[in-house]
């Protein structure tokens, strides 16, 4: 079976739930409902073949409703095909898929600590890069480039540096980056920069 078939073979099974298929650079790619998410990935995982879950990732369309599209990367190692499933997102909130494949776990909660788009099941939906209590999403579009004010102090400025002194050393004003980099003490062709 290929990649297409398998999206055939989906359409065929769950023809409420596909509501869109491109192909590109042959690349399957299938559309379906939110509501649908849960049984049409348990189908493709139980009847297809479609065993290891390579990557979920969310993409902001802002400005469209719904505003997010979750993006799931599916492969089958025993016919080695391909497989990209995408579900708009309605109220930022969709359901888990980490009871189908364990490994979806922690793509969830970044996706969750990045856009702020929950997963309905998810058995430890917290933060797994910023910090508990972190107000915002910084891969959402409207979050900005200069990022958002803050009640924390600027640690780096307000003080003598953490390593100063320390064991390593950089130049600052040096001609090239590579000169720039921080390295040990004594470490560099060009003599000692601490």
């Amino acid at each position: 079976m290929t990649a297409a078939e398998s999206v055939k073979a989906l359409k065929e099974k769950f023809p409420a739930a596909v509501t869109g298929e491109t192909e590109f650079r042959g690349e399957q790619t299938v559309v379906v409902t939110a509501e649908s998410l849960v049984a049409v990935m348990g189908w493709l995982r139980d009847e297809l073949a479609y065993d290891l879950l390579l990557d979920i990732s969310s993409v902001d369309h802002l400005g469209v409703e719904p505003r997010f599209e979750m993006v799931y990367e599916l492969y089958s190692i025993a016919a080695k095909m391909h497989l990209r499933v995408k579900v708009a997102v309605p109220e930022e909130e969709v359901a888990t898929v980490s009871h189908i494949w364990p490994t979806a776990d922690w793509h969830e909660r970044e996706v969750y600590d990045m856009m702020g788009i929950r997963f309905a099941g998810h058995p430890d939906l917290r933060r797994i890069l910023m910090w508990d209590g972190y107000p915002h999403f910084p891969l959402r579009k409207d979050f900005p480039l200069a990022g958002k004010s803050t009640d924390v102090p600027d640690v780096a400025f307000t003080g003598v540096a953490p390593l100063a002194g320390g064991p390593f050393v950089t130049s600052s004003g040096a001609a090239d980056r590579v000169a720039a980099e921080p390295r040990a003490k004594g470490e560099s062709g060009t003599g000692d920069r601490g």
